[in-house]
């Protein structure tokens, strides 16, 4: 079914006037309204707005999206190595006395902090395997949420794991250097 409604008994949508101008388009806005109220006096102007804040508003949601995933990845990357710091600073403090008789049995410290680096960043790195399989499986989820980069862009793909990385590093660093400071005398007087 059609009907035919005439322009003037329209009562809602309007014209859009587009203005192209090399200095600030703000301070275009009484020139537009004159040059509109010479052609139609009875013709209202309203909800004037740039180019800039028209684009911005309908990418808004989008925006929102995107600062929220990034707060709750920030969050999640904090959490992360937080509990990596929490399962390592416990194993060390657990092994403690293992440490002290490694060190008394001629261990450098080097070899005592290299040997917990490498417990911590072995369980990081199957941590991260696993993650990046699952990142994989929930493309199709997140990609009505991407603008600009697709949902198996390499680049993220490849610096998220090396952040991780990084932050496990560090997470595992602090313990082990902790355990290199066990004194193998206190140790082997407690066994």
């Amino acid at each position: 079914m059609q009907t035919y409604e005439p322009w003037a008994q329209q009562t809602f949508g309007g014209v859009s006037l587009v203005v192209r101008t090399s200095g600030d388009p703000a301070a275009l806005g009484n020139a537009v309204r004159a040059a509109v109220g010479a052609i139609d006096p009875d013709q209202p102007v309203s909800s004037m707005r740039t180019v800039d804040t028209v684009l911005s508003n309908s990418v808004a949601r989008e925006r929102f999206s995107a600062i929220l995933l990034g707060i709750f990845a920030t969050v999640a990357l904090a959490l992360a190595v937080i509990g990596i710091y929490g399962v390592m600073a416990y194993s060390v403090e657990q092994r403690t006395h293992e440490m002290g008789i490694r060190m008394a049995l001629g261990a450098e410290a080097t070899d005592v902090r290299r040997l917990v680096v490498r417990q911590g960043m072995r369980l990081a790195l199957v941590g991260m395997a696993a993650g990046v399989l699952a990142s994989f499986a929930a493309t199709r989820a997140i990609g009505s949420l991407l603008f600009g980069v697709s949902a198996t862009d390499p680049m993220t793909f490849a610096l998220t794991p090396l952040l991780l990385a990084c932050a496990a590093f560090v997470a595992t660093y602090i313990p082990a250097r902790r355990a290199t400071r066990v004194d193998p005398l206190l140790a082997l007087r407690c066994e």
